[in-house]
C-alpha cells in the first residue's frame, strides 16, 4: 500500500468520523429542542392547573364562609321558634296560675282568657307562616263565643290550652301540609313541606317549587329558579310523602344572608 492510498483511506475515515459527529449532534440539539418544547407545555399546564387550584380554593373559602353564615342564620332562626315554645309553656303555666287563683266563676275567668288570647295571637301573627290565617281565626273564633256567651269562661280556657299545646306540638313537626300562600300577588293553593318552625318549602300544583323566606319585612313566597335546588326540594317532597322524616337532606337556604345568596 503506498503512501498515497493510505492518506486517501485516512481522509475518508476523518470524514466519515465528521459526519456521525455531526449528525449525533444534530440529534441531540433535536432531542434538546424537543426536550425544552415539552417543558414549556408542562410548564403551561402547571399554570393553569395551578391557576385551577387557586380558584377551587377561593370557591371552597367562599362557600364555607358562606355556609358559617348560613348555619349561624339557620341557628338563630331556631333559637327564635325555641324562645316562642318557652314563651307559650310559660304563658300556659301563668294561665294555670291565674285560673287557679281567680277561682271558677266566667265574672273573674273572662278578663284573663281575653288578655291571654291577645297574647297568643300576637305570637302567632308574627311567628312562623305555617298557616297563620287558620290559626289566628281559631283564636277569633274563642274570643267571639266567649264574648257572645256561645261558651262561659270555662270552656274558653280549654279551648285556649288545647290550642297552645298545639302550637307547641308543631314546632316539632317535619311533615306535608295544604296551606293557601300569597305567590306573586295571587292566593294559591299549595303543599307545603314545614320542618318544625324552621324551614317551609311549598310546592304548586303545576310542579313548581319554592320556598318561604324570613326577610326584614316579615315572611314572603318566592319560587326557586334553579334547577339543583328545585331538585332537592322535590327529593324532600318525596322523602315526607313516604313518612321519610329523617336524614340528610341538602335543601336551599330560607334565610337571606347580608351580602350573600340562598343556596
Amino acid at each position: 500500500m503506498n503512501q498515497t492510498t493510505t492518506g486517501t483511506r485516512f481522509r475518508a475515515t476523518c470524514g466519515l468520523l465528521l459526519l456521525v459527529a455531526s449528525l449525533g449532534l444534530q440529534a441531540q440539539d433535536e432531542a434538546l429542542e424537543n426536550l425544552a418544547d415539552r417543558l414549556v407545555r408542562m410548564r403551561g399546564q402547571v399554570d393553569e392547573l395551578q391557576n385551577e387550584l387557586n380558584i377551587k380554593r377561593e370557591e371552597h373559602k367562599n362557600r364555607m364562609a358562606y355556609l358559617t353564615a348560613q348555619l349561624s342564620e339557620l341557628e338563630a332562626n331556631q333559637d327564635r321558634e325555641e324562645l316562642r315554645v318557652r314563651q307559650l309553656e310559660q304563658e300556659l303555666e301563668t294561665m294555670r296560675e291565674q285560673v287557679a287563683a281567680a277561682g271558677a266563676t266566667s265574672e273573674t275567668l273572662t278578663p284573663l282568657i281575653r288578655d291571654h288570647i291577645t297574647r297568643v295571637r300576637e305570637q302567632v301573627s308574627r311567628g312562623f307562616p305555617f298557616k297563620t290565617g287558620e290559626r289566628v281565626a281559631e283564636l277569633d273564633e274563642i274570643e267571639l263565643q266567649l264574648n257572645s256567651g256561645v261558651i262561659n269562661a270555662q270552656r274558653a280556657v280549654n279551648r285556649l290550652w288545647a290550642f297552645m299545646e298545639d302550637e307547641i306540638r308543631i314546632t316539632r313537626e317535619n311533615a306535608i301540609y295544604t296551606q293557601s300562600i300569597l305567590l306573586e300577588g295571587d292566593q294559591v293553593l299549595v303543599d307545603i313541606a314545614k320542618l318544625g318552625n324552621v324551614m317551609m318549602f311549598f310546592r304548586t300544583r303545576d310542579l313548581r317549587y319554592g320556598m318561604a323566606v324570613d326577610s326584614p319585612g316579615g315572611w314572603k313566597y318566592e319560587l326557586l329558579q334553579n334547577a339543583k335546588q328545585t331538585e332537592r326540594v322535590a327529593r324532600l317532597f318525596d322523602s315526607l310523602r313516604k313518612q321519610i322524616r329523617q336524614g340528610y337532606f341538602e335543601l336551599p337556604n330560607t334565610v337571606p344572608i347580608p351580602g350573600g345568596s340562598s343556596s
